[in-house]
């Protein structure tokens, strides 16, 4: 059984799978809590949909501005001062741990990335 595990075969899939899953895990990791981000945006955050157009037309967090993840190095200007709490989300938490990381990169310290649209608390 072992020798069937260990085979390249197999044991290459199972390696890419347990890859897939600590990657995963990370970037659940690197999610801000719920609760203290809808404190944030209550408290005066930016709060920013980074999903398509068509995604935030069909439903988005009351009080979000929508600027797609491939829009986000162009409209720097409108995420305002790299100072000021700014909080991204889109579906899953994927499009939003890449803009968070663009805009840290472009000089934003205080950004937290939500995850996906469904951890907002009601």
């Amino acid at each position: 059984m072992l020798s069937k595990l260990l085979a390249p075969k197999t044991f290459i899939p199972l390696l890419i799978i347990a890859g897939l899953l600590v990657v995963n895990f990370k970037a659940r990791a690197d999610f801000a809590d719920p609760a203290q981000v809808k404190t944030m945006v209550k408290e005066g955050a930016l709060l920013v949909d980074v999903r398509t157009p068509q995604e935030y037309s069909h439903g988005h967090i009351e009080g979000a501005i929508n600027i797609p993840v491939s829009e986000v190095s162009q409209r720097l200007k409108e995420f305002g001062d790299p100072q000021k709490t700014i909080v991204v989300y889109c579906r899953s938490g994927a499009r939003s741990a890449r803009a968070k990381a663009m805009l840290n990169k472009n000089g934003f310290k205080a950004v937290h990335n939500l995850g996906g649209i469904g951890r907002w608390p009601k």
